[in-house]
């Protein structure tokens, strides 16, 4: 008989140091690179990537300009059109995103309907301004000029959907 228990504690304890070490395993995936959160990582990681989106921006827009040989009667509909093509602002981080969702939390149905409305006019006051803006410049290019502002406009948005995998990022 003590043979049996013997083999049952001996069971027993590996299945004991098999669970724990499944545990620290598990625990040691979950946790971030570099062990422990150190706080404003994922503030860092959010901001690089803003100042990547910003700097691929910028030189989309320098190489546009370029393709356009613009001459210097049109620079003043550039800067308009660049200005106006700065995004309205930057993606929403952590704790402004946890605010919405906690006042779409306390919000009735109705409300929230109501809110997510209110959103939608908001963007889509910025793409009519936008595509007003758009209008303004592509009148003051020349048809050479038109083609290639067209071309690289289609290519900068399929550019853009691969960039997100493919999805829609909103704010």
């Amino acid at each position: 008989m003590s043979i049996i228990s013997n083999k049952f504690g001996k069971g027993l304890v590996m299945a004991g140091l098999l669970a724990g070490s499944s545990l620290l395993a598990t625990a040691s995936f979950a946790m971030p690179f570099g062990g422990p959160d150190k706080g404003g990582c994922e503030a860092r990681k959010g901001q690089q990537a803003q100042h990547q989106r910003e700097d691929f921006r910028a030189k989309h827009m320098a190489a546009l300009k370029d393709k356009l040989k613009l001459s210097p009667k049109q620079e003043n509909a550039w800067n308009d059109f660049t200005s106006a093509s700065i995004p309205a602002k930057p993606a929403m981080n952590k704790v402004d995103r946890q605010a919405r969702q906690d006042d779409f939390k306390r919000m009735n149905t109705p409300q929230r309907m109501d809110k997510m409305l209110a959103m939608a006019d908001q963007r889509h006051a910025r793409m009519v301004q936008r595509a007003e803006t758009v209008k303004q410049f592509y009148a003051q290019l020349s048809p050479e000029q038109r083609a290639t502002f067209d071309s690289e406009a289609r290519m900068s948005r399929h550019m853009g959907h691969h960039r997100h995998g493919g999805k829609h990022r909103h704010s």
